[in-house]
């Protein structure tokens, strides 16, 4: 590589976070106590193959060290490398010679590579709409929401900064806003009276009058969203407002719908400012009962706001998020990782999801492995949302969160994992439309496009073999 990198001052601070000595990094590494003494002094550089070493050994930490365009996308490159499409994936100094000789090509790659699975998203949604009971493809207004924020990777950049800076603002040197100054902001920047009282609705604001009023029954955690929400929506209109009218969003309803899931992700954005949150998450291993603790958030919102964290200059893990009612229906989800959520009909009934909502207040958790070989570590806990009154049942539901194993040591869940089995893993699908496993005991009914075979004198768990 041209630019020779060295990377002593990353490298020990690589150990120090993790608690690791010289020799148990080198032996990670593959070289010798000395050979890394030697980089950490910046005696040597790194070469092609310890780059390729620590990018699968400390992924987000690698993004932060290689810092110049040809480490840029020699990762972007790593990353299409590692699709289970290649049989056969180039090694590490192939990779490297590919990124520096062949620019242009290597970015040709890489476009066309992301072209190619974004396609695939798109070919499985038409697939899962085509084989569903609603016969047909049309969108409705909040599923055309839900696929912008996917394809717009659930990040608003311009959005996000404006929290961010206005987060800053309205909390100092603390990591974020509390309720007294969401609600000073309120009353003295935009004009707005404000009631904590029993209503109809969570949040109620009439505009003409400039008055807002929030239920007292829900819990504080959501007491203050509702309130960052409010002035999100206020104070951070000229952004919001630009974001949608770039989205094309074909109907009206379908734009207002925008308007408020953009209000909730600037709300959670203000809560939970980008680089005060990355950094805590980081150094709590992503434990999101202390996240929530630190910024005075429901584990809901942490979680979700885990998910959102896509800035090119500084990612955090790359995590799918999802919420899932009693009866199994998908209410949230994104995926920043090669897992994608069904959009039709349930999830998988092996994912350990499904197990969580049934056991609220216990954190539980999954190795598992899609038909592509990738394997996961999920988190799933089951919440119970109070109403604040008899008169209204609790809203009860699970979320999970999860990362590719390759992410575990950022993962506080997955400790006590043994993540090197084969065997350790549960083989789980996306949904029974789509799922190609032939020997799944938990089937609802056979994939859509394979045809099925059935024998009146023999008879497994499901009455059929797919052809």
């Amino acid at each position: 590589m041209s630019r020779r990198i060295f990377a002593g001052t990353q490298l020990r601070a690589i150990r120090a976070e993790r608690s690791l000595k010289q020799a148990e990094l080198a032996a990670r590494l593959g070289i010798s106590t000395s050979y890394l003494s030697q980089l950490e002094n910046d005696d040597r550089p790194l070469t092609p193959a310890l780059v390729e070493r620590l990018s699968q050994s400390f992924p987000l930490d690698w993004r932060e060290i290689g810092a110049g365009d040809t480490e840029t996308r020699l990762a972007a490159l790593r990353e299409a490398n590692a699709d289970p499409l290649f049989a056969e994936p180039m090694d590490a100094a192939q990779l490297a010679r590919f990124a520096e000789q062949q620019p242009v090509l290597a970015e040709r790659f890489i476009a066309l590579h992301e072209a190619y699975r974004r396609t695939g998203q798109r070919l499985q949604m038409v697939d899962e709409a085509l084989s569903s009971e609603t016969g047909g493809i049309a969108r409705l207004p909040w599923e055309e929401v839900r696929d912008w924020f996917h394809f717009a990777n659930n990040y608003v950049d311009s959005l996000d900064r404006a929290a961010e800076t206005l987060a800053t603002t309205l909390s100092g040197r603390s990591l974020t806003p509390d309720t007294a100054a969401l609600e000073a902001h309120l009353r003295d920047a935009l004009s707005v009276s404000l009631v904590y009282e029993t209503n109809h609705a969570l949040r109620s604001f009439d505009a003409e009058m400039g008055h807002l009023t929030i239920d007292p029954g829900q819990p504080a955690e959501s007491r203050r969203f509702q309130l960052a929400h409010q002035l999100a929506a206020l104070a951070l209109k000229d952004e919001i407002s630009a974001v949608i009218e770039g989205a094309r969003l074909n109907s009206a309803a379908s734009r207002q719908l925008l308007f408020v899931g953009l209000c909730n992700y600037a709300a959670g954005a203000l809560l939970m400012p980008y680089r005060r949150f990355r950094t805590e998450a980081r150094s709590v291993r992503h434990d999101i009962d202390r996240l929530a603790q630190s910024f005075g958030t429901s584990f809901e919102q942490a979680c979700h706001r885990l998910s959102t964290l896509q800035r090119e200059d500084a990612r955090g893990v790359p995590f799918f998020f999802c919420r899932v009612d009693m009866a199994g229906n998908i209410t949230k989800r994104h995926s920043a990782t090669r897992l994608q959520f069904a959009r039709f009909g349930g999830a998988c009934p092996l994912w350990i999801v499904h197990e969580a909502v049934a056991i609220p207040d216990r954190i539980l958790v999954q190795l598992a492995e899609t038909p592509d070989g990738v394997r996961y570590v999920s988190m799933a806990k089951g919440l119970v949302k109070p109403s604040g009154s008899y008169e209204r049942a609790p809203r009860r539901y699970a979320v999970a969160l999860g990362c590719e194993a390759e992410h575990a040591s950022e993962f506080v869940y997955a400790d006590g994992l043994d993540l090197a089995s084969p065997r350790a893993a549960t083989r789980i699908g996306i949904s029974c439309r789509i799922c190609p496993r032939p020997d799944c005991d938990q089937r609802a009914f056979p994939p859509s496009d394979r045809a099925i075979t059935v024998d009146p004198d023999q008879r497994g768990v499901v009455p059929y073999r797919l052809a």
